[in-house]
């Protein structure tokens, strides 16, 4: 019945400065760009993708949203990216400007670290050994 996730929706009041970390920093390539018309006026849309996976960066133009708070809520928590070296990958960040909130946590089966992205989204890195 179900198949796959087929993308992740992200609010900013920046997009071109999300669409630019995501692309730059995480190796996202665009694959849309639209405007679409909502109850709550002009909705511009942006599509990008990374090994199969959609992530819909959404902005109301002109619009103020309040940035995300640290604090825990109830719904989506983060997303996360798995990455083949977690060493490299975050030192790529690093050079990038891309510092990491926390980590990385090394277990027997993983390795786990933890980036935000320009809004304060958290997005974790995982490796699987």
């Amino acid at each position: 019945m179900f198949k796959r996730i087929d993308h992740i929706e992200l609010l900013t009041a920046a997009p071109d400065r999300t669409v630019a970390f995501y692309k730059d920093a995480l190796g996202f390539r665009e694959r849309e760009r639209m405007q679409v018309q909502t109850p709550n006026g002009p909705l511009d849309l942006v599509y990008l993708e990374l090994g199969g996976t959609t992530v819909e960066v959404m902005c109301y133009p002109g619009k103020t949203i309040p940035p995300r708070t640290s604090e825990q809520r109830l719904g989506w928590q983060c997303l996360a990216l798995e990455v083949q070296d977690m060493d490299g990958a975050l030192a790529a960040l690093k050079a990038k400007g891309v510092a990491c909130a926390w980590g990385p946590m090394k277990r027997p089966d993983y390795a786990r670290a933890e980036i935000r992205d320009p809004d304060g989204n958290p997005i974790e890195l995982r490796q699987w050994y």
